[in-house]
């Protein structure tokens, strides 16, 4: 991305507060002017003082001068002040609300992508936040540079510049040949930094998620003593980054050495050529001083380059990065126009098969199913059978490669996505909690739902009486309970939602054995009436079924009732017979009886 692609895309975002641009840009105007009387000033003492002296005269007579070019100074200082804290705080200003802008714009995008988004094209959660953090902070950055520093000493070197060729044009000539060597240098240097400042991107990327998932897994990596090899992974990775830095620092610090001398050649050629102007009687001597300090005026942009130009060259690197983020349209979630005044639950899937992205080989194949509307479905398999793939297809979150899938006789990518899943409840094995409370968590299911509708729902899912007995009950913060007392809320935010249509992905499968009960006596209850799909492992579950599909290998190879698919001994009768022998029936029932 080129430093006018860069502007062209924060130009949306600094539009809106095109009235701070305006102040700021008075104001670097004004003090563009300001900087050059320094240079005025110290022109006029030089020629006066001079020609006192020449006249032997003191300071009784040149008392005038100092009272003047004091007059002059201090008022400029005073003007300065005023000009500076203007810049420093529009600039501020201006920073933060375009910060707040992108930040905003960012999620409200990332909201709207499809699953695959986050499941390939490398960008997992930790990539996804150094691109997004890092954007952020050199874009706003590099805008209030722009404003603070850029643009009033770039404003500052054209008056100035203008000024020289007033006063002498080969003066001025000399001024103005510096600039472009200095900036074919900066070029250079930009171009062979570009490719090591996207490795110290990539490197960055990898540690955020390297980071993240070690807090992610930190009980995992202590059970299994690993903490020496996770060490080592990521000294690796910051060896390798701090390798890098060092490649780029030593660059800039070659290219910042040879322009610093192109400076110091054009200060050199100023100096002999006043020098020489003053002995051919052409210029004073107050001009010397003059044209020296108008060249500082010049070459501070250029001197403020070395510090402000890493931080350009980073945004430039990371607001690709970002700004790929934000402009993914390809991945922003379709949805159809399809409402239906009533959902009563029949899916039909015809010929369905379905890659996920970034997989060379398909996951699910030739799928068809009739899931009958108020009925239970059981979808049996063995891990890594396609089974919760096909509660993600029929709740929309990705879109087959071929095949159709019907709910209620219309295809389901004619729906409106937000009004199907607004009459989908969907239980997970393991399911999110939020950071806040109780009652906050279970609320997520119906955010204008009563606190006696909250309560109800918990009694429900069997977890009110737990809640009561915490200090702070349902203002007791969500994260401090047991996984399985989490997966009571996620269950009780189900049942506040109350949607005509159920997908149950393993939903006891992280509860004690008289938890598994309570809730099996629950989703009975809100079972009825209601279309489920449901994924278990637990045979008290699956019996209950109208229709059981068993899937291999992403393919359904049985289909029918319990009593049907165990007297066919086939896939299902081994599943079945396995889950048996797991929970030691035999045993069990001898004990019962």
């Amino acid at each position: 991305m080129s430093l006018f692609q860069l502007f062209k895309n924060i130009a949306p975002y600094v539009k809106p507060y095109r009235l701070l641009v305006f102040f700021t840009l008075v104001l670097t105007l004004i003090g563009s002017f300001t900087a050059q009387v320094n240079a005025w000033v110290l022109r006029y003492t030089v020629d006066q003082i001079s020609a006192l002296l020449e006249a032997n005269q003191g300071l009784k007579e040149g008392m005038h001068i100092l009272v003047t070019i004091s007059v002059i100074l201090i008022g400029k200082e005073i003007l300065n002040s005023f000009i500076t804290f203007g810049q420093n705080f529009y600039g501020e200003k201006l920073r933060i609300y375009v910060s707040r802008d992108l930040a905003q714009k960012v999620i409200d995008k990332i909201l709207t992508y499809k699953l695959a988004f986050y499941t390939s094209g490398g960008n997992q959660p930790g990539k996804l936040q150094i691109r997004i953090d890092r954007g952020i902070e050199s874009i706003t950055r590099l805008v209030q540079n722009f404003f603070i520093d850029i643009l009033p000493l770039s404003a500052s070197a054209v008056v100035a510049l203008a000024m020289m060729f007033n006063a002498n044009f080969y003066v001025g000539l000399v001024g103005l040949c510096i600039v472009p060597v200095y900036f074919f240098v900066s070029v250079r240097q930009a171009k062979r930094l570009a490719g090591s400042r996207r490795n110290i991107r990539e490197l960055r990327e990898n540690k955020s998620q390297g980071i993240l998932g070690i807090l992610q897994s930190v009980m995992v990596i202590k059970s299994f003593i690993r903490e020496d090899i996770e060490s080592r992974k990521q000294l690796d990775l910051q060896n390798s980054l701090t390798a890098a830095q060092l490649r780029t620092r030593k660059i800039s610090f070659l290219f910042d050495g040879l322009k610093s001398f192109i400076e110091q050649i054009g200060v050199v050629l100023i100096i002999i050529l006043t020098a020489y102007l003053v002995l051919s009687g052409v210029m004073t001597i107050g001009a010397i001083m003059f044209h020296i300090l108008l060249f500082n005026n010049v070459t501070a942009p250029i001197r403020q380059l070395h510090r402000i130009y890493d931080q350009m060259n980073d945004a430039l690197i990371y607001s690709e990065g970002f700004f790929d983020i934000l402009k993914a349209d390809d991945q922003t979630e379709q949805s159809g126009s399809y409402i239906s005044p009533k959902i009563t639950g029949r899916f039909k899937v015809q010929d369905m098969n379905f890659t996920y992205p970034d997989n060379e080989e398909p996951t699910l194949h030739h799928i068809n199913m009739d899931i009958l509307p108020g009925k239970i479905t059981a979808l049996v398999g063995l891990s890594g059978a396609g089974k919760s793939t096909l509660i993600n297809l029929l709740d929309k979150f990705y879109q087959p490669d071929s095949g159709v899938i019907y709910l209620d006789g219309v295809p389901l990518d004619e729906y409106n996505t937000s009004f199907l899943r607004d009459n989908i409840g969907l239980v997970l094995q393991k399911n999110h909690i939020f950071n806040g409370t109780i009652e906050e968590n279970i609320m997520y299911g119906n955010p204008d739902a009563t606190f006696e509708e909250v309560v109800h729902a918990a009694r429900q899912s069997y977890i009110h009486d737990q809640i009561m007995a915490l200090p702070d009950r349902y203002q007791t913060s969500a994260l401090a309970l047991s996984g399985g007392q989490q997966q009571k809320i996620a269950i009780a935010r189900m049942f506040l939602k109350n949607p005509p249509i159920i997908f149950l992905d393993e939903p006891t499968a992280s509860l004690d054995a008289v938890s598994t009960e309570q809730i099996k006596n629950s989703l009975d209850a809100i079972k009825k009436n209601r279309t489920v799909i449901i994924i278990s492992h637990s045979i008290s579950q699956i019996i209950d079924s109208d229709c059981i599909y068993v899937m291999k290998e992403g393919r359904v190879v049985e289909r029918g009732t319990h009593e049907a698919l165990y007297n066919m001994h086939g896939t299902y009768t081994e599943i079945f017979d396995a889950m048996a022998r797991s929970l030691n029936i035999d045993k069990i029932s001898k004990t019962l009886v």
